[in-house]
């Protein structure tokens, strides 16, 4: 549920949003990580000036903790152009 609310809220504000990918990994019990992994341009944009953007979304995340007991941490991960 939280991954796909990160991948359509990414792939809104991403210039490339065929480039966006989002991932949730299990780091503890109660605890993920939700990775996205965008072009190098769309990696800014998300983050925002001063990490608002990125701030905001972990704020809206955060609220999911009252549903589901569990917390998350996000990080955005610029991709490399492709060779070839």
């Amino acid at each position: 549920m939280v991954e796909n609310f990160v991948r359509d809220f990414a792939k809104l504000i991403a210039s490339r949003p065929e480039d966006i990918v989002v991932k949730r990994i299990n780091i503890a019990e109660n605890f993920d990580e939700i990775i996205i992994y965008a072009h190098k341009e769309d990696a800014g944009k998300l983050i925002g000036k001063e990490g608002r953007m990125i701030n905001a979304l972990k704020t809206v995340i955060g609220g999911c903790k009252a549903k589901d007991g569990t917390s998350y941490r996000v990080n955005v991960q610029a991709l490399e152009e492709q060779q070839g």
